[in-house]
């Protein structure tokens, strides 16, 4: 039986999401972001910031690698997975990443100057307030969600 390993997290992506191939042909996406945490301390709040690193398979890992950019905020939904391994001289080491299963993107705002006052979406998005985040989840197309 399996132990229950799933998470969801929320952050910005941190750099540009990179894609490659195993030697089978799989895409495999790996992405960083970083999720902020804001807490009380004395009379005023501090931030707190972690770093995670994602990776994500097949048609989702392509459709991330279109979708994702700096700065993007984005939500994931995956479980965790740790690699273990020797270095040359012996020593182990060992890193978490998340394997996500589902991944959210928020809308992408462009930077008009002319009407600073109202935020422009790409072309992606109308602007309507009916729009939602694009969801990219394994062996679907991207569509349409509610947060």
């Amino acid at each position: 039986m399996n132990n229950l390993n799933s998470i969801l997290i929320e952050g910005n992506l941190v750099r540009d999401p990179l894609l490659r191939s195993t030697t089978k042909g799989t895409q495999i996406c790996t992405m960083s972001l970083a999720s902020n945490r804001y807490y009380k301390q004395d009379t005023g709040f501090e931030k707190e910031v972690s770093f995670f690193d994602v990776e994500t398979w097949s048609k989702l890992a392509e459709a991330c690698y279109s979708k994702g950019k700096k700065g993007r905020g984005v939500r994931v939904v995956g479980r965790l997975k740790q690699n273990r391994w020797n270095d040359l001289e012996g020593k182990p080491h060992s890193r978490v990443t998340i394997v996500a299963e589902h991944v959210e993107f928020r809308p992408e705002f462009k930077r008009d100057t002319k009407q600073a006052s109202e935020p422009a979406y790409d072309d992606e998005f109308s602007g309507d307030e009916s729009e939602e985040p694009v969801l990219a989840a394994a062996g679907k197309e991207l569509e349409t969600v509610i947060f």
